[in-house]
């Protein structure tokens, strides 16, 4: 079922995010949000890439929880890349971090800091439905590569050895490892990042890239060092 709109929050934040989906489906407006819309067997990232590419708006509920959450910074991530409009719905006074504030810096602001929480669901509300009235927005794409060809004196190259796949245990125990920091969607980067993996380690330190914190980064490698081959 398409729905017009994304939630984006946090967890800690469940009740706005709850707050919001009523309001607008009251209204008319779907709503998709976690983990109501997804199922029991359904894959979570998957879950949430199929969401997206049927909405029209992200509603991100900004907090210091969200600001944080490496999993809502994805979610940003991908709907802007899809081309859905951005729109922050901000229920905490917090400096935007770097990694959100190079998505929607420029985008505009709904604020709920004080008064009547449905005042300002309503003004929600009312932006909702001009931004599902304009077109959406062009999907970011990247330039493609312009290959020179070779001279025809070139010699030729050896051809590339393959990359023998990393074993199914292996890719299980770095799905763990990496879902312990950034939750379900360790699964969906995983299969993501096997792909072009020449093996455990290089894997690893290319899901590193995933987690915000330099912290809990360096304790994802360390334990991968110990447990991966």
């Amino acid at each position: 079922m398409a729905h017009d709109v994304f939630l984006s929050h946090s967890h800690v934040d469940k009740v706005f995010a709850d707050a919001i989906c009523h309001k607008l489906e009251a209204a008319g407006t779907r709503c998709w949000v976690a983990p109501r819309d997804i199922r029991p067997s359904e894959d979570w990232a998957e879950a949430i890439i199929n969401a997206m590419d049927t909405a029209r708006v992200l509603v991100l509920v900004f907090s210091s929880s969200s600001n944080s959450s490496p999993q809502v910074r994805r979610e940003v991530e991908r709907a802007v890349s899809k081309g859905l409009h951005v729109l922050p719905f901000r229920i905490e006074n917090v400096p935007l971090s770097k990694s959100l504030e190079y998505f929607i810096s420029t985008q505009h602001w709904l604020d709920a800091l004080d008064g009547e929480l449905d005042v300002h669901l309503g003004q929600l509300q009312d932006c909702i439905a001009v931004l599902l009235e304009a077109p959406a927005e062009p999907p970011k794409t990247i330039a493609p590569r312009v290959v020179v060809p070779l001279a025809a004196s070139a010699p030729l190259q050896a051809p590339t050895a393959t990359v023998a796949p990393i074993e199914p245990q292996v890719l299980a125990r770095l799905e763990a490892l990496l879902a312990h920091v950034v939750g379900p969607i360790a699964r969906h980067l995983v299969r993501r990042a096997a792909a072009g993996a020449a093996g455990a380690q290089q894997l690893a330190a290319t899901l590193a890239l995933e987690i915000d914190d330099d912290a809990e980064r360096k304790q994802f490698l360390a334990r991968c060092k110990v447990a991966l081959p």
